[in-house]
């Protein structure tokens, strides 16, 4: 990883103000069906595949309890459900089902819609800008994936070694 200095840093700091006004407008335009969390797993349950409630925990930043209740509340509605660990029949994953699948792919889809309409309303110029744009901001997206997965991992071992 190459160390950037403040001055560095600061010359992105524009890009990065951009990027931050856009996904808290992506957010407000999110429904409201759900919440934040119940999403965020959701979108982490479709990445990692099933996960254990401790690991979920961890991805998500809340406490194993508060993953618990959210983990109830979405098996409620069909949307994930609870599964043996085949590696350790006394654990439990969570997995998405496949109206939780169906419900990710569509927020998703009605999501980049609407980016995609906006989009739309741009000269032709800066429409390119951002298709040519588009694999640093996939790199970007890759770099956040490690660090939350970095994050998680760190989080769970402290907790094992503080339990």
């Amino acid at each position: 990883m190459s160390h950037q200095g403040s001055e560095a840093i600061a010359g992105h700091n524009d890009v990065a103000v951009a990027l931050y006004s856009l996904a808290a407008a992506v957010v407000r335009r999110m429904p409201r069906d759900i919440s934040l969390t119940a999403a965020a797993t959701l979108y982490a349950l479709e990445r990692h595949g099933p996960q254990r409630l401790t690991r979920l925990a961890a991805l998500e930043g809340v406490t194993q309890p508060s993953m618990t209740a959210l983990v109830t509340k979405l098996e409620r509605s069909g949307l994930a459900q609870r599964r043996a660990d085949p590696t350790d029949r006394r654990g439990v994953l969570v997995a998405l089902t496949g109206a939780g699948e169906r419900y990710v792919h569509e927020r998703r889809q009605a999501g980049a819609g609407g980016l995609a309409r906006l989009i739309d309303e741009l000269p032709a110029d800066q429409t390119r800008s951002l298709r040519d744009a588009l694999p640093a901001l996939q790199a970007v997206a890759v770099l956040d994936h490690r660090r939350t997965e970095t994050t998680s991992r760190l989080t769970l071992t402290a907790r094992g070694a503080l339990g």
